[in-house]
């Protein structure tokens, strides 16, 4: 069935109490019945935040049969782990069938997951690790406002969840850019797995919102269908500046005498006799054999809801040629093609590339992207956890979103979070400068190595690095003109433009990047030397000694890294000599992805990898690649021992 409550109403009807009571039996036999033909799940939670989900999509806007209808509301589960009680809801109000939720739960290939993800129709958010949600939540909800929608936000939390870091990140963000379209419900039932809250770790859940100027709202029955309805109606309609966080006080398990308030219910279901004692207390036939039997049949997978991204439409505008007697860094490079794009693309309201900084908006030239589009920076502050998810429900929206900081911050302290919207299709910008050894005296901590090692073990994002500002103009262009996340490093100096050897720019206004695709800088037949942003300059220091002594050398840029470009590896080792060159660990780099390229081709040649084998110093960049055999005498050298 669907039920649509009257919002304008100062309280529910009996017929809309007696319709949400009805719903709630069958959902909550649904939450029992799912859990315990699975042997797994978590059935306390999914009872106890039941009667505020069953309200809450009574009251929002969306419609069963247009799940991506544009002005819907978005409910993010950032308690993931009450699946059962998020799915039993969506199909009451007309998603699927509850037969293919209880045939599918849990099911290795069906479209029911343990915890919640967009797979499911009406899911709008894959759940990762609790603490994740709120951010994702925030930058729905500062997205609307910035494309000046009315839709609403709201997030479902836990209680225990609230002791996560990021989420004091999300509640100040929230504050700060009065985010009155957004709703957090949080289930507050004192209990969590090892125990309750207080024993774990206390907290006051209502002041941590307080003290940021959150309206507080407090609910001592958070069961109380009306009363959690006038509430959230009251949130639903305001436009204060302030966002609205429901603290809900519901009791886990509630329905069922022996489970309520008993902590291992949060994560374990009901055995089979147990099942059968509480469907006599719901009042329902006890259908555990019909539903076990029908999950014998072969998964049904017709409910799958595939990723359908929304449409932008981003002009890439004119690109920038910096001529060879140009130096800059490459950063620099960025923030002008960043200039450029909101020049192209934002005007008046109409904003469609957003950016994110953390405190860092002179180093990672953003101010003429932040004077041109104000309304579309976002100054995050230290808090590189929640701009990095925040990122993700941004992009979702449509906006094409720039998240940029120092590479240390923006791969290795975002692991996680990155991991997220790499599950979530989030088209999300990472545009990070300060990578590498060249990062310079700042010192390792802030040597940024481990990048294309990370994004490896993504499955949907990519990893372009300019090899100078010209392609760096190029390649951001490219980003944000073609969806997809994407990770864009860059190093602190400045540089040289790459050359022809005719003397003009390698990479001017005929060059066209393309992912997966390396690029000649040089031909030669002696062997190959592969590489790629900040060292391409020793490198091509290399090339001319190498040349100066009669050796012909050729180098293959890579720009693209994910995807890379094989046929050009392998063309490469036609020679019989190939070395790696790069600013990265070189045990989980380009060096090691070449070697796989070559050994699984079967290529018998000469290779080697050059990388940084240590943490560096601190120390100027040129003395940092020196000291790691990273500098143009040494990668010459290098050439000419693999030759001998």
């Amino acid at each position: 069935m669907t039920l649509q409550l009257t919002m304008q109403s100062s309280e529910l009807s009996s017929d809309e109490l007696r319709s949400l009571e009805d719903m709630r039996t069958r959902c909550a036999k649904n939450i029992l019945l799912s859990t315990s033909l699975a042997g797994s799940g978590h059935p306390g939670g999914s009872l106890s935040t039941l009667d505020n989900l069953l309200v809450t999509y009574g009251c929002m806007r969306h419609d069963a049969s247009d799940p991506g209808m544009d002005e819907r509301d978005r409910v993010i589960m950032s308690i993931g782990h009450v699946s059962p009680g998020v799915y039993a809801t969506l199909a009451e109000y007309g998603y699927f069938k509850e037969d293919d939720f209880l045939t599918g739960f849990r099911r290795t290939g069906s479209g029911f997951p343990g915890h919640v993800e967009r797979i499911v129709p009406g899911v709008e958010w894959d759940t990762g690790n609790l603490g994740q949600g709120l951010s994702t939540a925030v930058g729905l909800a500062h997205g609307f406002k910035i494309q000046n929608k009315p839709n609403r936000v709201i997030c479902f939390m836990g209680d225990g969840e609230q002791q996560k870091g990021q989420i004091i990140e999300a509640i100040r963000f929230a504050s700060k850019y009065k985010l009155d379209n957004l709703i957090v419900v949080i289930d507050r039932n004192h209990l969590q797995i090892c125990g309750t809250t207080e024993e774990v770790m206390p907290q006051s859940v209502r002041s941590l919102y307080s003290t940021n100027n959150w309206d507080v709202q407090y609910l001592e029955d958070g069961h109380d269908q009306n009363a959690y309805f006038q509430t959230f109606s009251k949130a639903y309609r305001k436009s204060d500046g302030q966002p609205t966080v429901i603290v809900s006080r519901t009791t886990m398990g509630k329905g069922i005498s022996f489970m309520e308030n008993i902590a291992k219910y949060h994560g374990s279901p009901l055995d089979r006799e147990a099942i059968g004692k509480a469907m006599t207390e719901l009042g329902v036939e006890d259908e555990f054999e019909k539903w076990d039997a029908l999950r014998q049949n072969p998964v049904d997978t017709s409910t799958i809801q595939s990723y359908k991204g929304p449409a932008v439409d981003i002009k890439a505008g004119e690109t920038i040629v910096y001529d060879a007697k140009t130096i800059l860094d490459n950063r620099s490079a960025y923030g002008n093609a960043l200039l450029s794009l909101a020049e192209a693309n934002n005007s008046g309201s109409d904003m469609r590339i957003a950016g994110i900084s953390c405190d860092l908006e002179g180093s990672v030239k953003m101010g003429g992207f932040h004077k041109h589009s104000p309304a579309a920076y976002i100054e995050a502050g230290i808090q590189e956890h929640h701009a990095a998810t925040m990122a993700g429900g941004l992009a979702s929206l449509g906006l094409v979103t720039f998240f940029s900081t120092f590479g240390a911050f923006a791969v290795s302290e975002v692991y996680n979070q990155n991991r997220l919207n790499d599950f979530n299709h989030a088209s999300v910008k990472v545009v990070a400068t300060h990578v590498g050894l060249d990062v310079g005296e700042d010192g390792p901590t802030h040597q940024c190595i481990d990048y294309l090692g990370l994004f490896q073990n993504y499955f949907r994002s990519s990893v372009f690095m300019p090899a100078d500002p010209n392609q760096t103009d190029h390649i951001i262009r490219y980003v944000a003109t073609t969806p997809g996340n994407v990770f864009v490093g860059m190093g602190r100096s400045k540089m040289k433009m790459i050359c022809k050897e005719d003397g003009s720019p390698f990479f001017d206004e005929n060059y066209s990047f393309a992912a997966g695709k390396g690029d000649w800088l040089r031909r030669g037949h002696d062997a190959t030397i592969i590489s790629y942003g900040a060292v391409t300059p020793m490198v091509m220091e290399a090339w001319d000694m190498l040349i100066d002594a009669g050796h012909s050398v050729a180098i293959l840029n890579m720009g693209s890294l994910l995807p890379i470009d094989k046929e050009a590896v392998l063309e490469a080792a036609e020679c019989g000599v190939v070395l790696t060159v790069e600013d990265h660990h070189v045990e989980t780099g380009l060096g090691s992805m070449v070697g796989t390229i070559l050994a699984e081709a079967g290529k018998g040649i000469t290779f080697r990898r050059s990388g940084v084998s240590q943490y560096g110093g601190s120390g100027k960049p040129a003395d940092l690649y020196a000291s790691q055999g990273l500098d143009g005498k040494s990668i010459a050298a290098k050439i000419v021992d693999m030759l001998s």
